[in-house]
């Protein structure tokens, strides 16, 4: 599903954020990434869905070679893999389903078909009835539902998640990863970068370590193994 080949990536400043990166992750799995802050965490997920281009080496999602896709592919590309932030990132002016709705209104999608789509995600994420309201008539954990419902609705194969329960108190931090949990289990392959000890030793899935730009452990059903 993803592949890193003898990934490097040094920024202008020198920074090396990637030393060699080899790593494989199947389809279906859930995988987090951990590390201290400014370890290469940010830019191993950002690598993936393109944000950060490799110094060197090569990236392949499902098959295709990432590393030197065309600007005009890059939107293709995010067609299958789903992103949820820490900031949650929805469009202000946008009601909750138009939020979600605009993902398949950009790929021309049927308007009925879309109609469809975006209940059955709204409904998976529990705020069906709060479909008509705007982001900032929301709740934190409500808002990061909705950014989680959008990066599914294009049926992604991976869903990408950096951070996504950084800015939430610990009760719905477990909801939300409660919901992670049941889109692993449909079959998606998640990818999550967080600090959050408690869930990755709580809810065990492979542990990818990153720190000063080296993969330092992975391991499957693997701990923490930070500090708070």
């Amino acid at each position: 599903m993803i592949q890193m080949k003898e990934v490097y990536k040094r920024y202008p400043n020198g920074i090396m954020a990637a030393n060699n990166f080899d790593i494989h992750i199947k389809p279906g799995e859930f995988v987090y990434v951990v590390g201290p802050s400014g370890a290469g965490k940010s830019t191993f997920i950002k690598m993936m869905y393109r944000e950060e281009k490799p110094t060197k080496g090569n990236i392949l999602i499902n098959g295709v070679d990432i590393t030197n896709l065309k600007a005009s592919r890059v939107p293709y590309l995010r067609r299958n893999i789903g992103v949820v932030f820490q900031d949650f990132k929805l469009l202000s002016r946008l009601t909750v389903y138009e939020n979600i709705a605009f993902a398949l209104e950009v790929i021309e999608e049927h308007p009925k078909s879309i109609k469809k789509r975006v209940m059955e995600v709204l409904d998976l994420v529990g705020l069906k009835h709060k479909a008509r309201m705007m982001p900032d008539e929301l709740s934190g954990g409500e808002q990061q539902r909705i950014s989680i419902a959008r990066s599914i609705v294009n049926t992604p194969k991976v869903v990408i998640a950096d951070e996504p329960t950084g800015n939430l108190d610990p009760e719905t931090s477990w909801e939300i990863m409660n919901l992670f949990e049941e889109i692993n289990t449909r079959g998606t392959t998640i990818v999550m970068a967080t600090h959050n000890r408690e869930i990755v030793n709580t809810i065990r899935h492979r542990v990818i370590a990153i720190e000063n730009g080296l993969i330092v452990r992975d391991e499957a059903r693997g701990e923490y193994g930070y500090e708070s």
